[in-house]
């Protein structure tokens, strides 16, 4: 019985520390690819309770302090359903 226990309990560690991360490339410019990169971002639990939730390109422009834009990508992570989080990265000058 202890050791279905210790079963259970170690399967359950490894699901709630199991994320899930894509990136993909959203848009481009024919600006050149510059050193500053901006990111901004969005945290969501269960697809309904969001905080921080501006993941906008002039968001991120700002953080980085880019005028600019050379490349757009967008990284969404997800952890079981329960947190979501979303980012989107700005690179250029």
């Amino acid at each position: 019985m202890k050791r279905i226990k210790l079963f259970a309990f170690v399967v359950l560690a490894g699901l709630l520390a199991t994320a899930c991360s894509l990136t993909v490339p959203v848009a481009a410019t024919s600006n050149p690819v510059g050193s500053k990169v901006g990111v901004a971002s969005a945290t969501g639990f269960l697809h309904v309770l969001w905080f921080n939730g501006d993941a906008s390109i002039r968001t991120a422009a700002k953080n980085g302090g880019i005028t600019k834009i050379s490349t757009v990508d967008f990284k969404q992570k997800d952890m079981l359903g329960i947190i979501q989080t979303y980012e989107c990265i700005v690179t250029g000058e």
